[in-house]
Formats: C-alpha cells, sequence, structure tokens
C-alpha cells in the first residue's frame, strides 16, 4: 500500500484532505503543518506521496520537494498561478478550490505509477557482486576442469543444484569448490 503524507499549514484542512483520503481507502500515514514533520515521516517510510499546500508553516513546497527523499512524489494544492515550477521538478499539481473527485482521480494515478514502478523494480533481476561472479566463474571452472563440462553445462549444474537445495547460486558455489577441493 502506498503511504500518503498530507502536508498543510492549518491542521483543519490537512485533517479535512486526510479524512477524504481515508474514506475513499487511502493509507495516509501522517497528517502534519510543517515541512519538517513530513520529512521526517518520509524519512521512515520506503516511498509515497505528500499532498501538501504551496506553503507550509517553515517552509515552501519546493523546499519541501528539494528535502524529500527521491522517492516520494508530490501533489501541489494550490492556484493555477503558483504552479509556475511544477513542471520543471515533475510535481502534481492540483487546482483550487478542489474537487474531491479530482483530488481522489489524481491520488489514485499517482498510487497506480508507484505500484508500477515498484513491481519493475522487482522483476528486475538483482546484479551480482563482482566477487560473487568470480565465485562462480571459480565453481565452473573446476567443473570444466575436473568433470569435462563445457561452460552451459557448468552452469546448469550450479543452477540446478542450487534450485534443488533451495539455495542461491553464489552459496552452491562455494558448496561445489569446497567438497571438490578436498
Amino acid at each position: 500500500m502506498t503511504n500518503i503524507i498530507v502536508v498543510f499549514p492549518k491542521i483543519q484542512e490537512a485533517k479535512s484532505i486526510r479524512n477524504l483520503l481515508v474514506r475513499s481507502g487511502f493509507s495516509v500515514a501522517g497528517v502534519c503543518t510543517t515541512g519538517a514533520q513530513a520529512i521526517n515521516y518520509a524519512d521512515s517510510l520506503s516511498d509515497g506521496i505528500v499532498v501538501c499546500g504551496y506553503r507550509c508553516q517553515d517552509m515552501m513546497y519546493l523546499e519541501l520537494h528539494d528535502y524529500l527523499p527521491s522517492h516520494f512524489e508530490i501533489l501541489l494544492i494550490a492556484s493555477q498561478n503558483l504552479w509556475s515550477e511544477c513542471a520543471h521538478n515533475n510535481i502534481v499539481c492540483l487546482a483550487l478550490p478542489i474537487k474531491v473527485h479530482d483530488l481522489i482521480n489524481t491520488v489514485d494515478m499517482m498510487v497506480e505509477t508507484i505500484e508500477r514502478r515498484r513491481r519493475k523494480k522487482k522483476s528486475k533481476p538483482r546484479e551480482r557482486k563482482p566477487e560473487e561472479k568470480a565465485l562462480i566463474d571459480e565453481a565452473k571452472l573446476l567443473l570444466i576442469e575436473r568433470n569435462n563440462m563445457t561452460e552451459e553445462e557448468a552452469h546448469r549444474y550450479i543452477q540446478k543444484c542450487s534450485m534443488d537445495s533451495g539455495t542461491n547460486m553464489v552459496e552452491t558455489a562455494q558448496m561445489v569448490l569446497s567438497i571438490m577441493q578436498m
């Protein structure tokens, strides 16, 4: 679930936005009046959306954008004449007076974007460290020399043993090396 932080200079405005979002099924992690509070919330979360006004009690929305972790997006709710810097900073904007339908649809669109980014990141295979690659290559070389395997056969052997034993390829390569070097 995507975390949402609501930041407005007046706590009643922030709570009203939070209530609208919660009633629509969104998870609101925090409600605050200062940018510093929003940054504290954001630092403890993996990613999310900050819904804010043009000005917090202690900073402007652009300063908040600069201080937030990069994995957070901002939804600015302000009059259109204040949107000058939004396009350059990838900030999503909603015009005042706010319409509930527009707010919910915009937050929903932002949540979908974050979810899509998460799925893409999760499906991307983890890059091996050079030491791990070297260990696997060493185990393959040993299998090639001792068992007259091709490089592909050695790789498949380590891969299959890894799957059969429920360990990763690096651990399997370590086992192959320790067994065959005895």
